[in-house]
């Protein structure tokens, strides 16, 4: 039996030698020492600006990034920030912020990984978190409670930080009270004039941590006055939004707070077909002052959010990771003011 020689593997497929930090020191001209000074951004020691350059230089050339796990040893601790997905539907607003955090955080040399729902819940998503190991994790949302904090922190997470209407025990907390929402966007219908509103609860699941508040907030709004509230359930699509459009004139309605601008965009133009005017059979008002709802016809009023800028959470955090043992922080960071525009 005659064996046919193999040919040999193309160069491309060639195994390749992975690029180090001594590579790297020597087309720089500097020692390891420097080039882990400097790929850190370690601030003890002083480096001067045209060895930074060289050296970052150097790295693009041949290709070489730091070994986290490697850099995670010498610290002690890892700079991987985690941030479960949410339970929710993230709209515009959630990405923008999320955006602007991840940017704030990679300045401060933190890695944000956003680890992906897979319905785990409590402490079992705690214990799920904790195996990434961590060095702070920021929660959004409900879900997490005293005994996931300690199981995470046992694991060596330094700073955990919850975004929601309640502070849990001995996590940071930014608090963020939806009622506001709510209330802001239904006493601005009632001034108007209002005494019929409707005010829209998403029938999509994850949504009640927001939307329930919101409703709250509404019904507060109209506590000891002569107008009512009815809450309307409604789920993010148009055959949903036609039909309630259809019965729109049995529910009596002169105003609707639709949840947010998504809802309140779907919402019209239900009502518009339907031939409902706006604002004159009934005015309209959003929620997150979305650029889509000021190109409408007509603009679309809406309750403008105010939420923490990223570089003060990603702050917050950097506190945490450095001084792990001090009490929590509890901080209120959502604003509202009402935007009025033609719809209402």
């Amino acid at each position: 039996m005659v064996q046919i020689p193999k040919p040999p593997a193309p160069e491309s497929l060639a195994p390749r030698s992975v690029p180090t930090s001594a590579d790297v020191a020597r087309l720089a001209g500097v020692s390891r020492a420097t080039v882990s000074y400097v790929l850190n951004n370690t601030s003890a020691v002083r480096i001067s600006e045209p060895t930074r350059r060289r050296v970052h230089e150097a790295a693009r050339e041949i290709g070489y990034v730091p070994h986290a796990a490697a850099r995670s040893l010498r610290a002690g601790h890892s700079r991987t920030v985690l941030m479960p997905a949410p339970s929710f539907p993230a709209g515009p607003l959630y990405s923008r912020f999320l955006g602007e955090l991840q940017g704030a955080l990679g300045r401060l040399d933190y890695t944000v990984v956003q680890y992906g729902g897979d319905g785990r819940y409590g402490d079992e998503a705690a214990r799920a978190w904790a195996e990434l190991r961590p060095v702070a994790v920021l929660v959004p949302g409900a879900g997490l409670g005293p005994r996931g904090v300690e199981i995470l922190k046992r694991s060596g997470v330094r700073a955990v930080v919850t975004l929601g209407p309640e502070a849990v025990e001995g996590a940071h907390a930014l608090l963020m009270d939806h009622e506001i929402v709510g209330h802001r966007a239904v006493r601005h219908l009632r001034e108007r004039g209002h005494r019929g509103i409707g005010v829209v609860v998403p029938a999509e699941h994850g949504l009640e941590v927001f939307s329930a508040p919101r409703l709250a907030g509404a019904r507060r709004a109209v506590r000891d006055t002569d107008a009512a509230v009815t809450e309307l359930p409604l789920a993010y699509d148009e055959g949903a939004a036609a039909r309630l459009a259809a019965r729109w004139e049995s529910l009596g309605l002169d105003a609707v707070f639709a949840y947010n601008d998504e809802y309140a965009m779907l919402l019209m133009r239900a009502l518009q077909d339907e031939g409902v005017r706006i604002p004159g059979d009934t005015a309209v008002i959003g929620a997150d002052d979305l650029m889509l709802g000021r190109l409408l016809r007509p603009r679309l009023s809406t309750v403008h959010l105010e939420l923490p800028s990223g570089r003060d959470l990603a702050a917050l955090v950097d506190r945490a990771v450095h001084d792990p043992g001090a009490a929590p922080e509890r901080h209120k960071v959502l604003g509202a003011a009402v935007v009025p525009r033609e719809s209402s």
